[in-house]
């Protein structure tokens, strides 16, 4: 839950604020979509719910406790996070990264177990990257790459799963499957929340909108709702672009 929260910067000049007074709960067992322009501060509003910054001001809350206050053991329990870029993993077999996702669960020495390697091999297949063990990190399209990061957070099992433009690297095909595993994946009970620019596809296949506008106003409510609302047409229509709330798209003209 946001409480009255501000999502922003501090820099030796000051303090820049990219949103500021925001409330919104991420339903359980749902897929729950952050749509917005470039430059609105999706990403920003993603790691500071997931505690990566500090925000502004306000705070989040899990379970009524902030998450400020909750250990980064702990929080390695609840949520798992999947941002863009490689970070330092590149002499890595796939299978290994994946392996990263126990270490929550793991012993000082950070061995896997059998029942650890299981779990690995499962998340692996549950994003279908069976051809990519075995493969080196390096040599991974950025596309082979999200599934394997996917796959890592995943083999982690926390109860809220978070995705920073999940689908940006996957083909049309990829995208669906992608989709197709989260939402299984919250009708089991986990709270999916994902940022995205597909927008079509996000529309079809999501419970849920959180819809953020370059002045840092949020607006949250199911598909339905958000649709009809002229929100999505204000943020993204322009001349011969048009929402359709009936097809959940938009149409060109």
């Amino acid at each position: 839950m946001l409480d009255d929260l501000s999502t922003g910067y501090r820099t030796r000049d000051g303090v820049r604020v990219v949103a500021k007074n925001l409330c919104g709960v991420i339903p359980t067992g749902a897929v729950t979509c952050l749509l917005g322009p470039n430059g609105s501060g999706k990403s920003t509003l993603l790691r500071t719910i997931a505690n990566l910054q500090a925000p502004i001001s306000g705070c989040v809350r899990i379970d009524g406790v902030p998450v400020g206050r909750i250990s980064s053991h702990d929080l390695s329990q609840l949520i798992g996070i999947v941002l863009t870029g490689r970070g330092s993993t590149n002499a890595m077999k796939t299978e290994e990264l994946v392996g990263l996702g126990r270490t929550p669960y793991t012993n000082y020495w950070g061995r896997l177990t059998s029942a650890d390697r299981c779990i690995v091999d499962k998340s692996i297949s549950e994003v279908g990257a069976n051809e990519l063990r075995g493969r080196l990190v390096a040599s991974l399209s950025d596309g082979e790459m999200q599934k394997i990061m996917i796959a890592k957070t995943l083999a982690q099992q926390t109860p809220v799963i978070m995705l920073d433009e999940p689908t940006a690297f996957l083909d049309f095909p990829g995208k669906v499957e992608l989709m197709r595993l989260l939402r299984r994946l919250a009708s089991e009970g986990k709270t999916i929340f994902l940022s995205t620019h597909d927008l079509d596809i996000a529309l079809a296949m999501t419970d849920y909108v959180w819809l953020l506008d370059r002045q840092g106003c949020l607006e949250t409510g199911d598909v339905d709702s958000i649709g009809r609302s002229g929100s999505l047409e204000r943020l993204f229509s322009c001349h011969g672009l048009q929402y359709n709330p009936d097809l959940r798209h938009f149409e060109i003209n």
